[in-house]
């Protein structure tokens, strides 16, 4: 029997197994993000979302259950309609992140509206041919000026398209963060959709960091959903008259809290334009150390979590020294970490590094691939330029 006071799924995240705790992290952030239109989940919703945690239905019996709760409901909530579409689309991006596909194009991300809204919006994943704006409340009611519509697929394409070009060797962590949070306010001022645009873009947000590399802990956007949309306003507003500029700064925070473990006091009354003289300097309430430590959330022995860019395990690093800048087939990685027994090497060496998003295959679709060659990832490679920096490798 599941404990019905448990509404955000701590007890799973503290104590579940991987599988169920994964499931529970997924589920928060699928939840958490309809923050950012004011929406709130059903009861309904959660106690359904516990049975898949539980493995006791699927993913996809929850969206019909989803989908059967408010067909047969008889007696209609003033809010029904948004606890409805909080209630479809949460499950949808709980299928999304589960699978963790990610079709990193222009028609990709259209996809992804689309699936993220299937039963929801009967112009899911379709652009808006209008144009749009919205008053802010984090801008004192001012608007953000979001694309001409006419402008959206070519605007697309071209910010992917320059993703995709950008080469992350040899760059460090600083500016690994000011360039993702430049390329996601970018993806995010398009606003190629009428409705859903923040959570369309935070759930690629998250596909892709992990396509690049990072565990991505969901635990982020789950509870700063609202923070995250803020920092994307404020990151594409300036105003001459106030002598306000555009400020990347507050998304950058973000992203070094997820990625760096960075302790920015993420409250939205610092982004504020017009903020009082308490919320004006937004401080960091874990400064970053050299031994790049942080404290877990969830406390284990120790207290601490590792950096996420970093790894304690020697036979990682040495296999991100060994492969550096180049592409390398298994028998050439062996060699040059001096080990003959294949068998060792996979278990020891290569399938960790996978797992903890140092390395990939050039060719992921096709593991049998008879070109098959491995690299660093961008987690790995910015870890590898640190390495060469100490050591000259």
């Amino acid at each position: 029997m599941i404990d019905s006071k448990y509404t955000d799924f701590d007890e799973y995240i503290r104590q579940g197994e991987p599988d169920k705790k994964e499931k529970a992290s997924i589920w928060r952030t699928a939840i958490g993000l309809q923050a950012v239109d004011g929406l709130k989940t059903s009861d309904y919703l959660k106690q359904t979302a516990r049975k898949h945690i539980e493995g006791e239905i699927n993913i996809d019996e929850v969206r019909n259950l989803i989908k059967s709760y408010y067909e047969s409901k008889t007696r209609r909530e003033p809010d029904d309609d948004s606890t409805q579409e909080a209630d479809k689309v949460s499950a949808n991006i709980a299928k999304i992140l589960s699978a963790e596909a990610l079709d990193f194009s222009a028609k990709g991300y259209i996809a992804l509206h689309r699936r993220i809204f299937d039963g929801v919006f009967k112009h899911a994943g379709k652009r808006r041919d209008y144009n749009i704006t919205k008053k802010e409340w984090v801008l004192d009611g001012d608007i953000v000026y979001y694309l001409n519509w006419e402008d959206l697929r070519q605007a697309l394409d071209f910010d992917i398209e320059q993703e995709k070009k950008f080469s992350y060797k040899g760059i460090s962590s600083d500016a690994l963060i000011s360039h993702i949070a430049k390329f996601v306010a970018g993806i995010w001022q398009i606003h190629a959709f009428g409705e859903g645009n923040t959570r369309t873009t935070a759930v690629f947000t998250i596909l892709y960091l992990r396509d690049i590399g990072f565990n991505v802990e969901n635990d982020m956007f789950a509870e700063h959903s609202w923070y995250f949309r803020n920092a994307l306003v404020r990151a594409n507003y300036r105003n001459a008259v106030k002598n306000i500029d555009y400020s990347p700064l507050y998304l950058e925070r973000f992203f070094r809290n997820l990625l760096l473990g960075d302790g920015w006091d993420l409250r939205n009354r610092y982004l504020h334009i017009s903020a009082t003289a308490e919320w004006k300097n937004q401080p960091n309430l874990l400064p970053r150390t050299s031994t790049q430590q942080v404290p877990n959330k969830y406390p284990t022995s120790t207290q601490q979590v590792k950096d996420r860019l970093h790894t304690d395990n020697l036979n990682i690093i040495k296999l991100i020294k060994t492969i550096g800048e180049n592409e390398m087939s298994v028998k050439e990685m062996m060699l040059g970490v001096e080990l003959k027994d294949r068998v060792s090497f996979l278990y020891n060496y290569l399938t960790p590094a996978i797992n903890e998003g140092y390395v990939r295959m050039l060719y992921p679709d096709s593991p049998r691939h008879p070109r098959q060659k491995y690299l660093l990832t961008v987690k790995g490679q910015i870890l590898y330029q640190e390495l060469k920096q100490k050591s000259n490798v």
